[in-house]
């Protein structure tokens, strides 16, 4: 069986988005109103979905075992590495939510840090009065780096500063709320221990999805709802690092642009969105 054996298994999941998780993660991220439209909660999908996973079903990482739905990618290393979300309309809080996933794309190369895997699923929620959005999620496996190289930044973009500018800090307890509030058991947001002696880190790492929810957050308090959003992560942002949000207004064809930077300037993460 080879990784294209995959392409076109699909899975299930249903769930609700309800106002006592929604609320959790907007205090999680400073801010009391409970708007469903909130740029944060158009990400809310994200909190939904959690594998009911028995203790054993993990692995050392913390992650799920590899296998089962995912192809059982050998590569001991795995992260988010981007998204694409377009929207019919916001998530409805209280309703019953179904997700039906599907494996796109497996592609197997090889890069700076060694063997790479890209898997792409398509994800689509939607409830019963029909399609809400529709996700392309790459997930990226890697082999494992020695000490001190998981750190090494990939080189930036070129990049220049943008309007809309607003500083933020992590810390240990909002990685820890994230990770609770979407079931992301992965050590090395709230293992120290585990993310500097195994994976190399010399810090805790920010989820990728937690700091697209903060640009995306921070472009709709500018600019409104978007149609679309996409992100893409460039290197890891530590809780030690002091991060700088950014986004500008959307241009002539209705692209807006946003990225987040570390406390040196060094992009970490890039995002564009769409506005009709």
């Amino acid at each position: 069986m080879t990784y294209q054996d995959w392409i076109g298994r699909s899975e299930t999941a249903r769930d609700v988005l309800d106002e006592g998780t929604a609320a959790r993660l907007l205090g999680a991220l400073c801010s009391r109103e409970l708007d469903p439209a909130a740029g944060a909660l158009l990400l809310g999908h994200w909190l939904c979905f959690r594998p009911a996973m028995m203790r054993g079903d993990t692995g050392a990482d913390g992650h799920p075992a590899k296998g089962g739905f995912l192809p059982p990618v050998p590569l001991p290393r795995r992260m988010w590495a981007g998204s694409r979300v377009t929207w019919e309309r916001a998530i409805p809080l209280g309703a019953a939510l179904e997700r039906r996933s599907t494996i796109e794309a497996v592609s197997a190369k090889s890069g700076r840090s060694g063997e790479l895997v890209f898997v792409t699923v398509r994800h689509e929620v939607a409830d019963a009065r029909g399609p809400i959005l529709t996700e392309h999620q790459d997930i990226v496996y890697r082999e494992a780096v020695g000490s001190g190289a998981a750190a090494q930044a990939a080189p930036s973009e070129p990049a220049s500063a943008m309007p809309w500018s607003r500083p933020f800090q992590p810390d240990p307890v909002l990685l820890f709320r994230y990770s609770a509030l979407t079931g992301n058991a992965h050590r090395i947001h709230y293992d120290l221990a585990y993310a500097q002696g195994e994976e190399g880190y010399p810090a805790l790492v920010v989820h990728g999805p937690l700091t697209a929810t903060l640009l995306l957050d921070h472009l709709v308090s500018h600019a409104g709802r978007p149609r679309s959003f996409a992100f893409r992560g460039i290197g890891p942002l530590f809780d030690t690092d002091a991060m700088t949000l950014e986004a500008g207004p959307p241009g002539s064809d209705g692209t807006a642009r946003m990225q987040a930077r570390r406390g040196d300037g060094v992009v970490r993460m890039t995002a564009t969105a769409h506005f009709d």
